[in-house]
């Protein structure tokens, strides 16, 4: 039986290509649920609560580190629709039963 290394990056990234089709949609996404993520925790102290905060326990503080975990566990998903004007896709994040369109232009 073969030993897999132990890994500094968890979750692994190959466990994560297998959640979406292609590595750009994996940075996209990771990338916008991170800025979200960074958002939710600076507005902690404003009671504003607009942000959907984190959907995994984390002992990591980085807001990309848990916006990875989230896709690992896949409590973030994404679907492509065409816009209506360009015919291009655009990207879709779910989280937790909440939807953000992701702007391709961003």
């Amino acid at each position: 039986m073969p030993r897999t290394q132990a890994s500094m990056m968890h979750p692994r990234l190959e466990d994560l290509f297998d959640k979406v089709d292609s590595r750009f949609t994996l940075v996209t996404l990771a990338a916008k649920r991170g800025r979200q993520i960074n958002s939710y925790f600076n507005q902690l102290g404003e009671g504003i609560g607009s942000i959907v905060p984190p959907q995994v326990s984390s002992v990591s503080r980085k807001p990309l580190s848990i916006a990875l975990e989230e896709v690992a566990e896949k409590k973030i998903t994404y679907t492509k629709i065409e816009d209506e004007k360009e015919k291009e896709p655009v990207d879709i994040l779910q989280i937790a039963e909440s939807s953000i369109v992701i702007d391709p232009d961003s």
